[in-house]
């Protein structure tokens, strides 16, 4: 497949910790869909840059210094219902880090662990579906991507 689309694209949460953060141990623990997603957003490894000017050389040097993982703000209709809605709640509530399964069209899947930090009912006009805005920021934990 030379490209996919974000059809048919699921996120999934868990509560529960592996005992290993490999995809074995992750594959081991239960995950709940998280119902009516329609975006989840961009991901990954970004590194800070680092430079140093030297007066002598008047150029500048430049380096990785450390990185971040990044954050989620993945976009869903609210549904007070719905198993995976209702763990991301909770997770919210909590101090503890929840693992995540972001399963793409192709059956790749990535493997994450973050905060929660923001769910909240959005109530919009007349027309407007009621939303849930949320925020999920991804600890310093390697990102695992499993093939699918």
């Amino acid at each position: 497949m030379a490209h996919q689309t974000g059809s048919g694209v699921a996120l999934a949460i868990s509560l529960d910790a592996p005992a290993a953060h490999n995809e074995a141990a992750i594959n081991s623990i239960s995950f709940d869909e998280v119902g009516e997603v329609t975006n989840i957003g961009e991901f990954g490894k970004e590194w800070a840059l680092v430079t140093h000017k030297p007066l002598a050389s008047r150029g500048t040097k430049k380096g990785k210094g450390s990185y971040d993982n990044g954050n989620l703000n993945p976009s869903l209709a609210l549904d007070p219902n719905d198993a995976g809605q209702t763990a991301m709640e909770t997770a919210l509530n909590r101090d503890e880090p929840a693992y995540f399964r972001i399963t793409l069209q192709d059956g790749t899947t990535y493997f994450l662990e973050g905060l929660v930090m923001k769910f909240r009912p959005n109530v919009g006009g007349v027309d407007d579906v009621v939303t849930a805005p949320t925020t999920i920021e991804i600890t310093d934990k390697e990102i695992l991507r499993q093939s699918a």
